[in-house]
């Protein structure tokens, strides 16, 4: 691939370039006020908790864990299954009354 393809495929990945060499050793503060506006709008401490969501939370974790899922899951293999081979063995012996 090109470099420009690749870069402009990581365009929307990397930050614009806001503090560059020369504002940063010449001094000027005031430069850098939308870099500082930006880092001071970030959260500060420690992340939150994540909450526990999905099929795993709910089921396997904690006090409600249960192996409901597997059960249903194996039923329905199961169900299906079994409906498959009925409905073959209904189409093959259709016309073949014995």
């Amino acid at each position: 691939m090109q470099a420009s393809l690749v870069r402009r495929q990581l365009s929307g990945l990397v930050p614009p370039k806001i503090a560059s060499p020369s504002i940063l050793s010449s001094g000027k503060g005031a430069d850098l006020n939308p870099l500082v506006a930006f880092y001071s709008k970030l959260p500060k401490g420690p992340a939150h908790a994540a909450a526990a969501r999905g099929i795993k939370a709910r089921y396997f974790n904690g006090k409600n864990a249960s192996a409901s899922p597997i059960v249903i899951t194996v039923l329905a293999i199961f169900g299906l299954g079994y409906t498959i081979d009925y409905q073959m063995h209904l189409k093959h012996h259709k016309n073949h009354a014995h």
